[in-house]
């Protein structure tokens, strides 16, 4: 508390009038791009690496960047991810929505672990929510980590799009720069794409592609940022030589 105290007295001298003043500009035409799922990882700044400010997103966080499927809720219970989805695209009307995983993800960590029947026991659940929370809403993640660990991690992956009768191929780290455990938090981006497309509220806007998910995966030793792309069917890295092609991709598939 120390530290977060000091920093607000900081924040006081050099942040606090131009941030006021960004807020005023926003105040009455607020018009944020994207809902952005990421983990509640102390090292991920999802405002820092995307270089966006004041209005520009609404970013969601929590152990994982986990988006439980549509099927986990019945009548009104819910949890906070499908209200985020909600609020952002139906009542703001967002028309990006963005998945962000990440390397060395504890979550994922643990993830990978769970596949031992053992940790993943109901005994064992009841005594750590973090284990509950992954087992009930990461499963289908490592189910199909599990397809693909089975190939050698050699085969590509089948995910549903925005809509059921849409379909998109992944390649999974298919140059084997990753650790097994990040193949996984690759693989569980995707699957929450598909996750996000279950829920009915969103449907309209996916069929009429006014609404559009995508996947981000950022890599926490490098620094480097990893796009999906639907076209070269593998995570791709931002950079000088690939942003041109990105650009294009995205203006072709989400325009």
């Amino acid at each position: 508390m120390d530290k977060i105290l000091k920093g607000i007295m900081k924040y006081r001298v050099t942040d606090r009038k131009t941030m006021v003043e960004q807020f005023k500009q926003v105040a009455n035409n607020p018009a944020p791009k994207a809902v952005f799922f990421t983990c509640m990882d102390s090292r991920m700044i999802p405002t820092r690496f995307t270089e966006t400010n004041v209005g520009d997103m609404f970013v969601v966080r929590n152990a994982g960047n986990v988006i439980p499927h549509c099927g986990h809720f019945l009548d009104e219970y819910h949890t906070n991810e499908p209200a985020a989805l909600e609020l952002g695209c139906i009542i703001n009307d967002i028309r990006h929505i963005i998945v962000c995983g990440h390397s060395d993800c504890k979550a994922m960590n643990l993830l990978y672990a769970l596949r031992d029947a053992e940790m993943s026991s109901q005994k064992n659940r009841r005594l750590s929510p973090l284990r509950s929370w992954l087992c009930t809403h990461a499963h289908s993640s490592l189910e199909k980590f599990q397809q693909l660990a089975l190939t050698g991690y050699q085969h590509p992956l089948i995910f549903q799009a925005e809509t059921p009768m849409r379909k998109f191929v992944a390649y999974i780290d298919p140059d084997d720069k990753f650790a097994i455990p990040d193949k996984l938090s690759q693989v569980h981006c995707l699957q929450q794409m598909q996750n996000i497309a279950s829920y009915s509220f969103l449907k309209s806007r996916l069929e009429k592609h006014e609404l559009h998910i995508h996947a981000l995966w950022f890599d926490i030793y490098s620094g480097d940022i990893y796009y999906f792309s639907r076209g070269e069917k593998r995570f791709i890295e931002i950079n000088e030589n690939t942003i041109d092609p990105l650009l294009k991709e995205v203006k072709r598939y989400y325009s």
